[in-house]
């Protein structure tokens, strides 16, 4: 039987990596997985980092023998850098064969930079100039501010993901950001071939909060549960088809075609939070719902197992959008507008990965200690 995987990959989807950790890297289990699960590109956060640092002894002689005087963040983007730097040497040979679509690895500013553009460029800057490698690319939040940092970066040749994109409004604006990058470039005289971009749009964290809302009014009365079942699991893959369509909506005409013809890429729509977190679905039910040409999905290990062993394959991601607006108009209806529900989902998520930052700084610190290192308490 053909490996889902490879059947994934062929109708136009690149399959990364949600994950990263210096023991895969240097352990032979990342070049297994480039091949058995047909990667092309990985991303990490903070979340993923807390956890590998917190767990074995790979990172102990690096955090006890590191040269200078460093506090527990530059001590963390120091391991980090490392890291990402050895992924980006994993997955160059695809980055070449691809000239430069796809083989990349993602960075993440800190999240204390989400609504401050100008620390959001530095550090991104920083980041950029730190791993050295044309196939990295800086991971900048989908606030308001990050958009106007994206252009800026597109603008100066930095690669770009956009994360933490729950609207159909975020994900225009970070399109347009891209776009106006790129003619900014042009402008200059400067190349934008090579210059690479997705727009990270999170999924089943939007089922998820809308099913709490959907549980608060059956309990009032205020909605049948019987309707409210049928309005269960379909508002995040709705909310992602619409997001689909505006990508490609955005990336056709006159104006795209002028920069296209100079050579420059599109900003790929990458499907996040794909791993299914209600038990009642299909475990792969965001991967199947979401497959189509120049789209990305980032998935956890198991998730790419999961569908490897029973993954249906099957273009679907420019199916039934008209279902897709019927969800969303009946969720409205009953009280629930999906732009609350994505207002409240980016507050949260900016708010869960600076709780993950801050404990992975605590975590640092505590286990320097244990290794008989100080580290400085501020710079």
């Amino acid at each position: 039987m053909a490996n889902p995987l490879e059947q994934l990959h062929s109708l136009g989807q690149s399959i990364w990596l949600d994950y990263i950790d210096r023991t895969m890297l240097h352990n032979g289990d990342l070049s297994r997985r480039l091949s058995t699960d047909v990667l092309t590109g990985m991303t990490s956060n903070p979340s993923i980092f807390e956890k590998a640092l917190a767990q074995g002894t790979a990172y102990d002689a690096q955090l006890k023998d590191a040269a200078g005087d460093k506090t527990a963040w530059e001590m963390f983007e120091l391991v980090e850098t490392d890291d990402v730097r050895a992924a980006c040497d994993s997955f160059r040979p695809i980055y070449d064969s691809t000239k430069g679509h796809d083989g990349f690895v993602s960075i993440e500013v800190s999240p204390g930079s989400a609504h401050d553009s100008a620390a959001t460029i530095t550090e991104a800057h920083r980041l950029w100039q730190t791993v050295s490698r044309p196939n990295v690319m800086i991971k900048v939040p989908g606030t308001a501010e990050g958009a106007i940092a994206v252009r800026r970066l597109i603008a100066d040749g930095i690669n770009v993901n956009i994360t933490l994109l729950f609207s159909i409004d975020a994900h225009q604006r970070v399109i347009e950001a891209y776009l106006g990058g790129l003619e900014d470039r042009v402008q200059t005289g400067a190349p934008v071939a090579g210059i690479a971009s997705v727009a990270s749009f999170f999924v089943s964290r939007v089922d998820t909060e809308v099913e709490k809302r959907l549980d608060a009014l059956v309990k009032s009365g205020a909605c049948d549960a019987n309707h409210a079942d049928m309005l269960r699991g379909k508002a995040a893959i709705a909310n992602a088809k619409l997001a689909y369509r505006l990508f490609r909506e955005s990336f056709a005409g006159a104006r795209w075609d002028a920069l296209a013809a100079k050579g420059a890429q599109l900003q790929r729509p990458l499907w996040a939070s794909t791993s299914t977190k209600n038990p009642a679905y299909r475990d792969v039910l965001y991967v199947e719902q979401l497959i189509g040409p120049d789209t990305v999905n980032t998935m956890p290990p198991a998730t790419i197992e999961a569908f490897r062993d029973h993954g249906i394959a099957a273009k679907t991601v420019d199916e039934d959008l008209d279902s897709a607006e019927r969800v969303i108009s009946d969720l409205a209806a009953v009280g629930i507008p999906l732009v609350s529900v994505t207002d409240q989902l980016l507050t949260e998520g900016l708010a869960s990965f600076q709780k993950s930052f801050d404990t992975l700084i605590a975590g640092l610190d505590s286990k320097a200690k244990l290794l008989g290192r100080s580290l400085a308490a501020s710079r």
